[in-house]
């Protein structure tokens, strides 16, 4: 997730912000002013945002000083221009007591705002390190951009103003946000990290004209949501202005790709890692004390295997403990050159390829431009974001939230760093709540009548699939347990002796919600009308990683051959083009035996708990299950099914 979310409260503007955030995470020498210390740093000085500022007869663009901030965010929410009002009262003859409330927006409040930290993949931020200058101004654009309209979005989505008694009503701010905005160059360990810290206010103008405050935890709700929009827009940008193109990366087995830019070596990024290899280190550590630790009766505190809450609870710890002091600070042009100088000597990479790094990575876009059709089909990626929601959400119980960070997701894995049509990642989620999702609310508070927190699941009946469990093999020496009971023993790695095995771990949510949409749409078996199947092809290809497709023939007239054994779990593509040839109206996408066979096991189980749901919720026994059809059926006409012409379009 490449943006963060921390709580400001009024004391700690002092201690932290004040003093180091707003300079470049650097330590602010004692009695110097703010923009002294800023150029010192060498940072440039603090920007204001949103459409709240004309309420306080501020302009965006406008630079922030350091009585504006701390009557804002140090002074429990008071006017930026405070000291100025408060003195136009006094000379106008007000009392003391009368000229502070005139400079307050509200009432007093302890949380003053919240510190979003945007920061762009790794690839975005090298080219931006070691490309030329036009390049780095096109990203910081992109990247001021991208925070624009992701401010936009708070403002018109998430931001809601609590009043009344136990905050019954609420109601969004029409006039907008205020934020002030400060810029990063780097690291804490010197390497470069393009970064933003978007100080929030959550002081928010009612229709009354009252100020009230933002509801803090509706912004943390969606954190998420809003980083993949910040994501799928700053490489949009990017790669339309310079013309590149985004690939899946796999950062770690069996969780979700991260979008990166083609073309840009991995191991650059690698010579950025220093600080994650310092909080992998610690993290093996602090995992190895979870799974041994033990109370004061000798017995286990915790279960012997790391859940994924649990791991991501350790790497936060991990990172604190292993947090080093700022560096000293250099202007950015000298950071520029000792960035490329130090990338040169010790990251691998040949030094012809980092000098010209734009122009690989734009040979690489031009690769996928030619071999990949950004086609985006509503109602496929509503089959593919619901089932990846149901699945990893815990207990398949989803707000409309998650249907829309994963729609996000979705659309920056198929349009490959193309700008998109707005209001399509709405349009995704409400196909998907309308189609697949059952709506399973009881709300007992008016929050819960809201449309943002209605409750859903899955409405498919899967319950069908039969479980085919292995049999458990006898407990050998030469074999590691697995964490799941269903998985075959794992050999031992060589040079390990009888119980020095890995620590075990929960298998990845991501990795089972990838093989439910592949259920999903197997079991759906959706059909189109003439010339709509060349589009769920596409769709379906540039959805998918490069390593998961099939290998393009080489010659065409040699087109309807098998394709040679490669990759064992790649989509078979030869339906696909059986279908382009023969100009069928029947989806024709075939899973290979070892797919189904997988999906049929991790999934059988998430099936059984939907159906139970939609009977406990909906007080009636669900539909009669979707038979898979045999292999002699998938290319019969069918009738006209749920994704006809209107479904997405």
């Amino acid at each position: 997730m490449t943006v963060d979310i921390k709580v400001i409260r009024a004391g700690q503007m002092y201690r932290y912000y004040l003093r180091q955030t707003v300079v470049g995470d650097g330590r602010r020498p004692a009695r110097t002013p703010l923009r002294a210390a800023q150029e010192q740093a060498g940072v440039p000085a603090g920007r204001w945002m949103g459409r709240g500022l004309a309420a306080l007869g501020l302009a965006p663009g406008e630079e922030v000083t350091e009585a504006q901030l701390r009557n804002l965010l140090g002074e429990r929410g008071r006017h930026p221009d405070a000291d100025r009002i408060e003195a136009d009262r006094l000379a106008a003859g007000d009392s003391p007591k009368k000229a502070y409330r005139a400079g307050a927006l509200g009432r007093r409040v302890t949380v003053t705002g919240v510190d979003f930290v945007f920061r762009p993949q790794p690839t975005i931020y090298l080219l931006w390190a070691l490309g030329d200058e036009e390049t780095r101004r096109v990203i910081e654009a992109a990247h001021e951009y991208a925070i624009g309209r992701v401010l936009e979005w708070i403002e018109d989505e998430v931001a809601v103003i609590r009043y009344g008694t136990d905050g019954i009503y609420r109601v969004r701010p029409p006039g907008g946000l205020v934020a002030a905005r400060f810029r990063h160059y780097e690291a804490r360990s010197g390497m470069p990290l393009l970064h933003d810290h978007l100080l929030l206010s959550v002081k928010g103008q009612r229709l009354d004209g009252e100020w009230g405050s933002v509801h803090t935890l509706a912004l943390h709700e969606n954190t998420v949501a809003a980083s993949a929009l910040y994501n799928e827009l700053v490489a949009a940008e990017v790669c339309e202005e310079l013309g590149l193109a985004t690939e899946p990366r796999t950062v770690t087995p069996g969780r979700r790709p991260v979008m990166e830019i083609a073309g840009v070596p991995h191991e650059l990024i690698r010579w950025t890692a220093r600080r994650s290899d310092q909080i992998t280190a610690c993290l093996t550590e602090l995992e190895h004390e979870y799974v041994t630790a033990v109370d004061d009766n000798g017995e286990p505190r915790f279960l012997p295997v790391i859940s994924e809450r649990a791991r991501a609870k350790l790497n936060a710890i991990a990172a604190r403990k292993t947090r080093p002091p700022k560096q000293k600070t250099l202007s950015l042009a000298q950071l520029r050159a000792w960035w490329k100088t130090s990338a040169i000597l010790t990251s691998g990479v040949a030094a012809d390829v980092i000098t010209s790094l734009l122009e690989h990575a734009r040979a690489a876009a031009a690769a996928i431009r030619a071999r990949v059709t950004a086609v985006v089909d509503i109602a496929l990626a509503a089959v593919d974001v619901a089932a990846t929601v149901f699945v990893m959400n815990d207990g398949g119980r989803f707000h409309r939230r998650h249907l829309l960070a994963e729609a996000r997701r979705h659309l920056g894995l198929v349009l490959r760093g193309r700008r998109r049509e707005p209001g399509l990642d709405e349009k995704i989620a409400a196909a998907a709540i309308s189609t697949y999702c059952l709506d399973i609310s009881e709300p007992k508070t008016v929050r819960g009548l809201e449309a943002g927190y209605r409750l859903y699941t899955a409405r498919w009946a899967l319950s069908d699939l039969t479980a085919r469990r292995r049999t458990p093999a006898v407990p050998d020496p030469d074999h590691q347990p697995p964490a799941d009971p269903g998985e075959p023993a794992a050999p031992r790695p060589p040079g390990q002796g009888a119980g020095e095995w890995e620590i075990p771990r929960i298998p990845l949510q991501y990795e089972r919600a990838v093989l439910a949409g592949a259920v999903v749409r197997e079991k759906l078996h959706t059909t189109v009308v003439r010339g709509r199947a060349y589009d769920i092809a596409r769709h379906q290809q540039a959805a998918m990683p490069e390593q998961l497709l099939a290998p393009e023939p080489t010659d065409p007239e040699r087109d309807d051959q098998e394709p040679e054994a490669g990759v064992e779990e790649a989509i078979d593509m030869t339906a696909l083009r059986a279908l382009k040839a023969s100009r069928t109206d029947v989806e024709a996408l075939d899973f290979t035996a070892a797919q189904l066979r997988r999906a049929t096991e991790v999934f059988t189980k998430a099936g059984d708990e939907a159906a139970a749901r939609t009977k406990q919720y909906t007080g009636r026994e669900t539909a009669p299950p979707v038979h898979p059809m045999r292999q002699e059926e998938q290319h019969r006409p069918q009738q006209l099914g749920p994704h006809g012409p209107e479904a997405g379009r």
